[in-house]
């Protein structure tokens, strides 16, 4: 489903990893009308007081298993919160944490199917269901990824349930479907660690990913000469840039991101060091290495 500005204006830019109230509330919306319609009664189950078949979602069950599997998650979902202004208290909306948020959509397209209505108990007034779990999950998935675009946010849920990050479309290309075959497997498990945090909407791990490159790049550098890494740059460089004024460039380029990376909270822990607080500062660093390790790879 598309609407009228998006054919008029075109699609909104997906770059914000923050979840708002109002994308929050969508999710909301959507999880708690498939726990009444009975789409989560598969793995739920509410049976019939005669024996007869699932009628609907055990709510009870439901609910604890959320609350087990993502503690983080208040129960019922929580839209708004107090704000204390003076003596003062205003309701002011709510939205989680987008990891938080990405679990819930994880759990609920694990247990989703479509509900369909099989035979009417009249005494109990209900009817009794069956499911059709591959319809169910693809309209989730749609509903889903409606809410992420219509909100600007920068995830996608794909077809196997899993919620990942949309990167920087200018890294998107090189980095999402990449398989790293270097010769060396350690730095080929490194890479794709690195390349698999940095789809997470966890911030947290995509410091991870930023710091897993950047031991990549130290690795890349002791590979080519174990004991002088500023002669291994000049080598590397060597081969990828014969001409001397863009071989410059590159050492520029090289020795900056090595100080970037003693200077900030990356590969280190000093207290003298800044850690890296914002997602798009995180991009940004991570799109600087990943674009000059790739580049000496190919070589």
């Amino acid at each position: 489903m598309d609407y009228f500005s998006d054919r008029e204006n075109g699609l909104r830019v997906c770059a914000s990893d923050d979840v708002s109230p109002q994308a929050w509330g969508g999710i909301v919306a959507l999880v708690q009308g498939s726990v009444k319609s009975g789409a989560f009664a598969l793995r739920f189950p509410k049976s019939c007081p005669d024996g007869m078949g699932t009628i609907g979602t055990d709510e009870t069950t439901f609910e604890l298993s959320v609350k087990a599997e993502i503690p983080e998650l208040n129960w019922p979902l929580q839209t708004t919160e107090d704000e204390i202004d003076g003596f003062s208290i205003h309701r002011v909306p709510f939205a989680p944490q987008a990891h938080v948020v990405m679990d819930l959509v994880e759990f609920c397209f694990r247990a989703i199917a479509k509900p369909v209505q099989g035979s009417y108990h009249k005494f109990f007034q209900h009817h009794h269901l069956s499911f059709e779990e591959d319809a169910g999950k693809q309209e989730f998935q749609e509903a889903v990824n409606r809410i992420f675009a219509r909100n600007g946010l920068a995830y996608r849920l794909t077809p196997n349930g899993k919620v990942e990050r949309l990167v920087p479309t200018i890294l998107r290309e090189s980095l999402v479907p990449r398989v790293f075959s270097t010769g060396d497997i350690l730095l080929d498990k490194m890479l794709e660690e690195a390349r698999r945090k940095f789809l997470s909407p966890d911030l947290a791990e995509r410091r991870v990913a930023l710091e897993r490159l950047w031991d990549c790049w130290e690795r890349i550098k002791s590979a080519e000469n174990p004991s002088n890494k500023r002669v291994a740059v000049e080598m590397l460089l060597a081969k990828v840039a014969p001409e001397a004024e863009f071989r410059a460039a590159l050492n520029r380029e090289a020795n900056e991101l090595t100080t970037i990376g003693n200077s900030f909270h990356i590969r280190h822990s000093e207290v003298t060091q800044q850690p890296l607080k914002e997602s798009r500062h995180v991009d940004y660093l991570f799109h600087r290495l990943f674009s000059l390790i790739i580049l000496l790879l190919r070589e």
